[in-house]
């Protein structure tokens, strides 16, 4: 499975693509940083994100687009740029059938080091190390995005069968509902 992480933003957007292999082994197979600068029309920064997950899109052929789920941060202005740099993403993915799935920042964290509190630099450690890299990818962005694809390449299967789980059970709740409903009006009758 090929997995592309993107860790939004309107300043540095990560973007990273991973392939899964047999057990936990993941591969590095790309990561670069989109940055747009803060004095450049909003509109304008959107699209330069959206022609570059076009871009990645299109060469990489993901299987999946893994992106960070966004949460109410201090600042509304920064919150509301990461919502919108995921979006363009999810947009591009969209338009080409591609599936996007988002993750929290601790369900991330969780996955590649053990801990949903880890702090940026111990996710970049794990990140080093579970891919074998040489050197740390810099900046924490480009970390962040690996690690995006990391946890959907060791969480995203396993997630997928529950969710495919809970809709048959909520399709056979459904049909057992419905059954009850048509045998208390039978017995009205």
């Amino acid at each position: 499975m090929r997995v592309m992480g993107v860790d939004p933003g309107l300043t540095r957007c990560g973007i990273a693509l991973v392939e899964s292999g047999r057990g936990r082994s993941v591969t590095a197979l790309d990561v670069d940083v989109v940055r747009t600068p803060s004095d450049m029309d909003l509109a304008e920064r959107l699209l330069a994100i959206y022609t570059s997950a076009c871009h990645w899109l299109d060469v990489h052929q993901p299987d999946v687009v893994a992106i960070e789920r966004v949460f109410a941060q201090n600042q509304v202005s920064t919150a509301m740029g990461t919502a919108q740099a995921g979006g363009v993403i999810a947009l591009a993915a969209s338009q080409r059938d591609v599936p996007v799935r988002f993750h929290t920042p601790s369900e991330v964290k969780a996955a590649v080091t053990g801990s949903g509190r880890a702090d940026k630099a111990q996710v970049t450690a794990m990140v080093t190390r579970i891919l074998g890299m040489q050197t740390k990818p810099k900046p924490a962005d480009a970390a962040d995005a690996l690690a995006l694809a990391i946890c959907h390449c060791w969480r995203g299967p396993m997630m997928e069968r529950m969710a495919a789980a809970q809709k048959q059970a909520d399709a056979a709740a459904a049909k057992h509902r419905q059954r009850l409903a048509q045998a208390r009006e039978g017995s009205r009758a």
